[in-house]
């Protein structure tokens, strides 16, 4: 008996040591930083504080308390995962669920996933573009891992995340080793989103005291980096603010969670002021960026409100917020696709109604509920045409039909790393068809070459000095919308000593007449650039004529008025709808030589949308007007129907 009972004290004792032989190495040390990192008197936390000496259990009773806490609101309601089975997840969130329980991961979702290692490599870098590596640490996989794991209730999913969670972790320490992990950017979202995983995996019996640890400190740790980083008018500082926030109102308990919040909103009131000119628009000029700072700047809002901090956002904090939510309404082709100035994509039909929908709920919005709805409710909105002149953008439509013409036209200001040298150029629609798109940007890093072209001036449908790129200048000189007729007058000092003057009449709501005037002392190459959707064209030099070619629907024709020394010449053309991916397109240039004999310039082009026959409409200026001048009166001859538009600025 007496060596039975040692034999059995003896692997009692082995268990016990292997058991802790087992504990994640450094697991103590991290218990007692968290709860160092914890404000004990917090109520609900009185067992956790009474075992603060001993980690472990402090750190057992501390998931006790997550599990059980109901005060704290959060979009994602863990009360709703019983009512997910069945139906949390998408094919596509379950296949990406899948790879990534395999360890085969999306970073940018243009290229296909990769396996980054049975021991995950997260600097795994298979494409030379960094915005692979960058995106793959803000694991937007977990994001279909959590959905997956609802949708179906099989632990696997939790299991998986919570040794990728606690992996990264361990693997990311923020030194410049570990950089590609540790932008700001990167931070902001993942303080943002894992307070959703948080939601999705704390019930699971694999979120075990030793993740909870892991989770906490890494939040904390994010929260207080993001405390030193600061990009002030930019749309990274939103989600640095907004990181900060989510983290500290999830997570109130955590000893400076009410300076990461007073600061996170001390920055959103401050950016939206920085950021968001008076008509509405975001200062960087690009739609899916603009879209995107709506939502930074409301969900840090609503998630304040939500949990009873009503009085941290002013009331014009909202105001402004819904002033943005115009803008898509006011510049969005009639399909609901983005002119994709600077580095903006058109993205897919009708890919904002589900986001009218909310804002017509938000702000109790007729005009954006009829958008919501493709007008079968609501109110149409209240005009055709629209300015944002501090941001330099303007629509003109036919009508609020979804087939309607509409030109969206951009001569603002410098936006920043994601804004192009483009003054002057537009995308034409018409029929549901984008006849003239601009030729968007291709991609971000890892291909300079690449990324440079599509940021050249004549790429875009606009006036060049000598091919060069031209400055940002901007300034209206009329807008001047009517119930037959828009006019718009725009200038861009676009180089020194030359400012391109772009006048352009909607005429009778069906064509557009451009004059383009080139004023100043320089001297050199002047041409007018303009590019058409990929597909075939039919160029007629004789006549200074170009015509897309499509088989149904709408084309559109570009014809320029004759004069001495003009010259046409093909050019290339490549436009790009998706990241990574480009086409070839028709693109051409109206060209001709400014001398100092010269003076000024003047080209005067017709762009008419059309179906079935190719217009014949002729257009000759009245009178001996200086080009440059305050004043231009065209004659307008559409099959032997005469009309006179003109502008007295």
């Amino acid at each position: 008996m007496k060596n039975n009972s040692l034999h059995l004290i003896t692997l009692l004792a082995c268990i016990s040591f292997c058991q802790v032989s087992a504990q994640p190495t450094g697991s103590v040390a991290s218990a007692e930083k968290l709860i160092s990192r914890i404000n004990l008197s917090a109520r609900g936390l009185e067992k956790v504080k009474e075992f603060s000496d001993q980690p472990a259990q402090a750190s057992r009773l501390l998931l006790d308390y997550y599990r059980s806490r109901t005060f704290v609101k959060h979009p994602v309601d863990r009360r709703m995962r019983a009512k997910s089975l069945g139906n949390g997840a998408s094919p596509d969130e379950i296949r990406t669920a899948d790879n990534a329980m395999k360890h085969i991961f999306t970073g940018q979702s243009a290229y296909p996933p990769y396996f980054c290692g049975e021991d995950i490599n997260w600097g795994t870098r298979p494409v030379p573009d960094n915005e692979w590596v960058w995106q793959l640490n803000r694991m937007n996989f977990w994001n279909a891992m959590a959905s997956a794991y609802w949708h179906t209730g099989d632990e696997k999913y939790a299991k998986e995340w919570c040794a990728q969670l606690v992996d990264w972790t361990i693997k990311n320490p923020n030194d410049k080793e570990h950089s590609y992990a540790w932008r700001s950017i990167e931070t902001g979202i993942r303080g943002n989103r894992w307070t959703a995983l948080f939601q999705y995996f704390l019930d699971s019996p694999h979120f075990t005291p030793e993740v909870l640890v892991a989770f906490l400190n890494s939040c904390y740790d994010h929260a207080e980096f993001l405390m030193t980083k600061y990009s002030s008018k930019s749309n990274w500082g939103l989600m640095e603010a907004e990181g900060m926030a989510f983290i500290a109102l999830i997570f109130p308990e955590m000893k400076n969670s009410d300076k990461w919040l007073t600061e996170a909103v001390r920055r959103l009131n401050n950016e939206i002021d920085l950021q968001v000119y008076p008509d509405g628009q975001q200062r960087e000029l690009a739609m899916g960026y603009h879209l995107g700072c709506i939502e930074w700047f409301i969900r840090t809002y609503d998630l304040a409100f939500t949990n009873g901090k009503t009085d941290f956002f002013p009331a014009s904090y909202v105001t402004k917020v819904q002033k943005m939510c115009e803008v898509p309404m006011k510049l969005c082709h009639p399909d609901g696709t983005n002119a994709q100035f600077g580095d903006g994509w058109a993205g897919r039909a009708g890919q904002h109604r589900k986001k009218f929908q909310e804002w017509a709920e938000r702000f109790r919005r007729e005009d954006f509920l009829f958008l919501a709805t493709a007008g079968k409710e609501g109110r149409r909105p209240d005009s055709t045409a629209y300015a944002l002149p501090y941001s330099g953008l303007y629509s003109m439509r036919s009508s609020w039909d979804q087939d309607a013409i509409c030109m969206v036209l951009k001569c603002g200001p410098d936006g920043g790393g994601h804004c192009q040298p483009d003054n002057g150029t537009f995308e034409l629609s018409a029929g549901g068809r984008n006849l003239m798109p601009d030729a968007g940007s291709y991609i971000y890093s890892g291909d300079p070459v690449n990324r440079n072209w599509f940021r050249q001036t004549k790429i875009h449908q606009t006036l060049t000095l000598n091919g060069s790129n031209s400055k940002y200048a901007p300034k209206q000189l009329l807008w001047k919308p009517g119930i037959h007729n828009d006019l718009l007058v725009v200038e861009n000092k676009s180089y020194d000593n030359l400012t391109h003057r772009r006048s352009v009449f909607f005429v009778d709501k069906r064509f557009f007449v451009l004059v383009d005037e080139a004023i100043g002392s320089a001297v050199g190459d002047v041409a007018l650039h303009f590019q058409l959707a990929p597909g075939k064209a039919i160029f007629d030099p004789k006549s200074w004529r170009v015509t897309s070619d499509f088989s149904d629907g709408y084309n559109v024709m570009v014809e320029t008025t004759a004069q001495k020394g003009l010259e046409m010449e093909e050019e290339e053309g490549q436009v790009s709808f998706l990241y990574t991916k480009k086409e070839p397109r028709p693109a051409f240039s109206y060209r001709i030589k400014k001398t100092a004999d010269q003076g000024n310039v003047r080209l005067i082009t017709l762009v008419v949308p059309y179906e079935n026959q190719t217009p014949k409409i002729n257009v000759t200026v009245v009178g001996n007007t200086e080009i440059g001048g305050s004043k231009l009166q065209l004659e307008i001859d559409e099959n032997g129907k005469k009309q006179f538009i003109g502008y007295t600025l």
